[in-house]
């Protein structure tokens, strides 16, 4: 299932991992906000009705645990405590605080963004919800086809043979049309790596794509956009 919008709050004082969780939860189309602080967190979420709460337990000033049990006794907005303590003690504490779930540092993104999807749909009405697309076999632009099925590649109608991870990227690009994919993303999605690798091996990669393209079609090539700072956005050129 996929929802239409949703509200999240990030809580935490690393920027790093609000950065992370923040660019997972914006390719489920979710509306975030984030703080590095706990009284900030409190009034964020007295004064806005979001849907999801992550929030660290360990941050300046009020803890995460303290704010979980303020917010409990006023809303039941959901909540996710992100933490180093991993005994069973600590995560006994943290559910009955009122945390609906408990994940411990270091975390999988994509296990944070599963569980956090899990909550979402048990908390959110079913008629807010649509069906998630169904994608197809065929990604097709004005003069690109990505077929996943037989994993080929046609620049302009030729068929062009690319590396895996080349493949990869460019289906992974396609798949997010529009959207601003970073190179810590990337890193992430294509090669796995949990924490930060070397920016790179991005770069790297992507040239090699780019150029592969732009020896049949430039106009194909300059699809892949760089956004200087950040990472690529793949874009339809019509």
């Amino acid at each position: 299932m996929t929802q239409l919008t949703y509200k999240v709050l990030i809580a935490d004082d690393e920027e790093r991992i609000r950065k992370l969780i923040r660019m997972y939860m914006e390719l489920e189309q979710a509306i975030v906000e984030e703080t590095d602080n706990g009284e900030q967190a409190l009034m964020m979420a007295i004064d806005t009705d979001y849907d999801l709460i992550i929030m660290d337990w360990l941050m300046p000033g009020l803890s995460g645990l303290e704010v979980c049990q303020m917010l409990k006794s006023i809303k039941n907005t959901p909540i996710i405590l992100l933490t180093a303590r991993s005994d069973e003690a600590d995560r006994i504490l943290g559910f009955q605080a009122g945390a609906d779930d408990y994940v411990c540092k270091p975390f999988s993104p994509r296990e944070l963004l599963l569980r956090a999807k899990a909550i979402l749909k048990r908390t959110i009405p079913e008629q807010f919800w649509i069906p998630a697309p169904i994608p197809s076999g065929q990604i097709v632009f004005t003069n690109l086809i990505i077929d996943h099925h037989a994993r080929r590649v046609l620049v302009e109608g030729e068929e062009i043979y690319l590396t895996l991870k080349e493949y990869e990227l460019l289906r992974y690009f396609s798949l997010h049309i529009g959207k601003i994919c970073t190179r810590e993303l990337l890193l992430m999605e294509i090669w796995n790596y949990e924490e930060y690798g070397d920016h790179r091996t991005v770069d790297t990669h992507v040239k090699r794509l780019r150029d592969k393209m732009h020896k049949v079609s430039p106009t194909a090539a300059s699809m892949i956009r760089t956004v200087w700072g950040t990472g690529y956005r793949m874009d339809d050129i019509t």
